[in-house]
């Protein structure tokens, strides 16, 4: 009975780990550039100087896409499947 339970915990553990290991991954960063005819942004992630070429999944509309943009990018197999804007917070009002 114990073995069966250290085999079902033992599998369970795999099956999280590679559900991790597929997970989309999101990243912080600046939009440096938008190709709408190849479908790619380049995108520099938050705390680097390197650009990443990123290929765009079809159900993301580049054209809504402007460069120097800070956002937030969810990859996924190597393909962007999110663009999320990072707005800049507003400055309370000062008074009463």
């Amino acid at each position: 009975m114990k073995r069966n339970g250290a085999v079902l915990v033992a599998v369970m553990l795999i099956a999280t780990l590679a559900a991790v290991a597929y997970a989309a991954e999101t990243q912080k960063g600046t939009i440096k550039g938008v190709d709408i005819k190849a479908g790619t942004i380049t995108f520099c992630p938050e705390g680097t100087t390197d650009n990443m070429m990123l290929k765009a999944d079809k159900s993301i509309d580049l054209g809504m896409v402007k460069p120097d943009t800070k956002a937030e990018v969810t990859v996924d197999k190597g393909m962007v499947k999110g663009i999320k804007e990072i707005k800049k917070p507003r400055k309370a009002p000062v008074g009463c």
